[in-house]
């Protein structure tokens, strides 16, 4: 959807289809790989569901590494000021785009679980976890809806 959007965004600014298209790619494609890397390391309990003080960590290092490859291949004159200052702004948007993306990864992420747990044993591992992380999150609603 990043990359959607960055190409979008190309052709607002007047850019040309081509380069829309390469700017949407060239973010896409890094920000897949590491959102690829997210799933693996859930399945292998690196991460744990609904947590996202470590998802935001891992996406301020691994959201300005895509801009910086997405500005590399397709360039937009962001790097004019040093390479140090745009890491360090990314950094600073890649909590907003944490957020986005554990919110997007939670909503979907299970459903894609329910149709591999069957012929998949780290799938069915990680379905548990959510299972077990949507029983504590209920546990937790109707306790606080009964001390009201």
């Amino acid at each position: 959807m990043a990359g959607a959007i960055a190409g979008g965004l190309t052709l607002l600014a007047g850019q040309s289809t081509g380069m829309a298209g390469l700017a949407a790619l060239a973010l896409a494609t890094p920000l897949a790989l590491f959102g690829g890397l997210y799933s693996m390391l859930l399945g292998h309990g690196v991460f744990r569901p609904g947590t996202f003080g470590p998802v935001g960590l891992y996406w301020m290092a691994a959201f300005p590494v895509s801009r910086l490859a997405q500005e590399i291949l397709a360039p937009t004159g962001a790097l004019l000021e040093g390479v140090g200052p745009f890491l360090a702004y990314q950094a600073m948007i890649a909590l907003g785009f944490a957020i986005g993306f554990l919110w997007v990864h939670e909503r979907l992420m299970p459903h894609w679980l329910l149709r591999r747990a069957g012929d998949n044993p780290v799938a069915q591992e990680l379905l548990e976890k959510y299972l077990r992380f949507a029983r504590v999150v209920r546990a937790r609603k109707s306790t606080r809806k009964g001390g009201r």
